[in-house]
């Protein structure tokens, strides 16, 4: 199959040699969508190419990036259009998070974080965004995350970061909807996809009964976005968790979700 043909529309999943950006790449390959995959370990992405391409005889376009450097993100965004590849839809997933107090964490590391879920994901945003307005078609989906509705204990960070994604997102769902794009944030709360063990969190009973299996959280991120939603919220305790930050002052739902996380 052919790699070049601009007449076909791609999938672009950053952060895609893990958690839940290889359960996004299985489940629009079964949709037979072109994939391309960004991520810095190549051999995973590699790995992740060959099983779709024989599972599901789709394209897949592997690209090994760093994307914390924004400088990698234009490189990458000139690759594509110079081979008149379209990107129709783009899963913002790459992120990075960490466990414990901020002033434990060195300057480097907390900065690092920022590179990568907030700056990258911006001029991700920016580069393809542009390209889709001018075709009036395409499709942005966020992953933010259900710590982005408050400023979370020992995550300050991490929470921060993905409060800039959730608001960013919802201010481009208006933005752009009358262009063609639609914007969807995606906030899922504690899930299996390894994150936890990079980031050194801790499990708690209360997040190990709640922890959602990545399928589920991915479906209903790719159904949100297909209807044109501005966000979601998957799973009964995490919505029960978003309503509580509404109905609640901060002290309050701050102090349940710092008991919650184990801090």
């Amino acid at each position: 199959m052919s790699t070049s043909t601009k007449d076909k529309s791609w999938v672009l999943v950053t952060g895609a040699s893990s958690g839940f950006g290889v359960e996004f790449a299985k489940q629009y390959a079964a949709q037979g969508r072109s994939l391309i995959l960004v991520a810095r370990t190549l051999s995973k992405l590699e790995s992740l190419a060959a099983q779709l391409r024989k599972e599901f005889d789709v394209d897949v376009i592997v690209e090994q990036v760093d994307l914390s450097a924004v400088t990698a993100v234009k490189d990458l965004h000139q690759r594509l259009r110079e081979r008149n590849i379209l990107v129709d839809v783009l899963i913002n997933n790459a992120g990075h998070g960490l466990q414990g107090p901020f002033l434990d964490h060195s300057l480097d590391h907390s900065l690092a974080m920022i590179d990568l879920d907030i700056a990258s994901l911006t001029a991700m945003t920016r580069l393809f965004a542009e390209d889709m307005r001018a075709r009036r078609k395409g499709h942005i989906l966020m992953v933010a995350s259900l710590l982005s509705y408050q400023g979370v204990k020992n995550f300050a960070v991490y929470s921060a970061a993905k409060a800039y994604v959730l608001r960013f997102s919802d201010a481009l769902h208006r933005e752009l909807k009358g262009d063609g794009v639609v914007v969807t944030a995606l906030c899922p709360g504690m899930s299996d996809t390894g994150f936890a063990a990079e980031a050194k969190q801790e499990l708690t009973p209360v997040l190990r009964r709640i922890m959602m299996q990545p399928q589920p959280v991915v479906r209903a991120g790719i159904q949100a976005l297909q209807a044109g939603r501005m966000s979601v919220v998957p799973g009964f305790g995490n919505k029960a968790m978003a309503v509580l930050t509404w109905a609640t002052p901060r002290w309050l739902h701050q102090s349940i979700m710092a008991a919650v996380m184990g801090n």
